[in-house]
């Protein structure tokens, strides 16, 4: 029986992304909810400033005590008081007088300015005024910045360093958002070592579970990386099943090839929830996807070479793991640019040869890094760029104009 037509990218994604479901939102402490979108509008409790205050260090005045102030006619007036930030005691000023004020200090009843402490003597029984402000200069009035009621986020808008100290500042110690997903990254093969431990004659470093954990916490997941399984089924379904109860998302790497050894294709094809098929892509050809468990974890079964594993995180799960999230849009942003030198490809497969992107003024190029072998990790490290070549596209010439996917900018 002939193998079956295999997938598109597009129609692998597809099937990904219908069984993939947003996470239950709940409220998460503010530092937690960094990168996260929030599921619904935010109303501001309170005005900023809630309550009007100065915007310098000086002196509380009726301004029409000082309007005439100027250094050849300076302005005398007694200090009766002063306030300080956070000092809860209220103040009401008298004309003729002044009121030595901190910033952010609250205004006193009946002032209508601010004279900055270095248009004075700084003086502490009495004041000289040599400089006249304007009428309301220097005071912060409360409700200026935000008014309580005001929708200070949106429904979908993501939380940066900003919106956190805008939150913070009305007072909001949690935010509902989604979470985070739990991700388990496990690696298979008995040639595996972990890095640091002597290598063998016949034995490798376990780079993928390193770069596919850094990988999905650089998208916003929690990353929980797993010591390589060796080639045996039984032990790495015992392994995969002590994983799930911290598992929102599994991701596995090698064993789903054709060989007699790949043990995560024997392991999981007998539960009749995993499916194995080719997608039209290189790297990056053998793919699976399905749940496992009780509660239907979505697992993504990707091939064993670095740059193959790499590719595939990035064009399949990164977008689950953003749905998950509340994230948009799913898929990264293309740009476009010109290759600097020709390049070749395996006709009826979308071609992801790594890159380098360099933006210029009148047009950005992209030049290929590294060889196209899936194992080349040298390669890939220097790239910060997929170049994109279509499915009917063999060859492209040095200038052509091409699709570009750029894996250091957030979406």
């Amino acid at each position: 029986m002939p193998d079956p037509e295999p997938l598109s990218v597009d129609e692998h994604l597809a099937l990904i992304l219908d069984r993939i479901h947003e996470l239950p939102a709940y409220d998460q402490p503010l530092l937690e909810t960094l990168g996260l979108p929030v599921v619904a509008d935010i109303i501001s409790p309170l005005s900023l400033p809630n309550f009007d205050n100065s915007a310098m260090d000086g002196y509380a005045v009726v301004f029409r005590d000082v309007a005439a102030a100027t250094p050849a006619n300076p302005v005398h007036l007694p200090v009766v008081g002063e306030i300080a930030a956070g000092q809860t005691k209220i103040f009401a000023i008298s004309p003729g007088t002044a009121v030595r004020i901190m910033t952010g200090a609250p205004i006193p009843a009946g002032c209508d300015a601010v004279v900055p402490v270095e248009h004075t003597d700084n003086g502490v029984a009495k004041v000289l005024i040599s400089q006249a402000p304007t009428e309301g200069q220097h005071i912060r009035r409360a409700g200026e910045d935000v008014r309580a009621g005001d929708v200070i986020l949106k429904a979908g808008d993501r939380i940066d360093a900003r919106k956190v100290g805008l939150l913070a500042s009305v007072g909001l110690g949690r935010v509902a958002t989604r979470p985070r997903p739990r991700v388990v990254i496990m690696s298979t093969g008995s040639e595996l070592v972990e890095p640091g431990d002597t290598l063998g004659r016949d034995s490798i470093y376990d780079s993928n579970s390193y770069l596919l954990a850094a990988t999905a916490k650089h998208a916003g997941a929690i990353a929980y990386r797993v010591s390589a399984a060796p080639d045996d089924p039984a032990t790495f379904t015992e392994a995969l099943s002590d994983q799930l109860v911290r598992a929102d998302l599994v991701v596995t790497s090698g064993g789903v090839s054709k060989g007699t050894h790949d043990v995560v294709k024997e392991a999981l094809a007998k539960l009749g929830t995993v499916s194995f098929h080719e997608v039209a892509m290189q790297p990056g050809k053998p793919q699976g996807f399905g749940v496992i468990g009780e509660d239907s974890t979505p697992i993504f079964t990707l091939p064993g070479n670095p740059v193959s594993a790499y590719v595939s995180f990035e064009l399949f799960v990164v977008p689950a793991l953003r749905k998950m999230m509340g994230r948009t849009p799913l898929n990264r942003t293309l740009v476009r640019a010109q290759l600097t030198t020709p390049v070749t490809s395996m006709k009826g497969r979308r071609q992801y040869l790594r890159g380098v992107f360099e933006p210029k003024v009148g047009g950005s190029t992209v030049t290929p890094a590294g060889g196209a072998g899936s194992h080349l990790l040298g390669g890939l490290s220097q790239a910060n760029a997929l170049i994109i070549l279509g499915e009917d596209v063999t060859s492209a010439q040095a200038g052509t104009d091409v699709p570009v996917m750029l894996l250091d900018r957030d979406y």
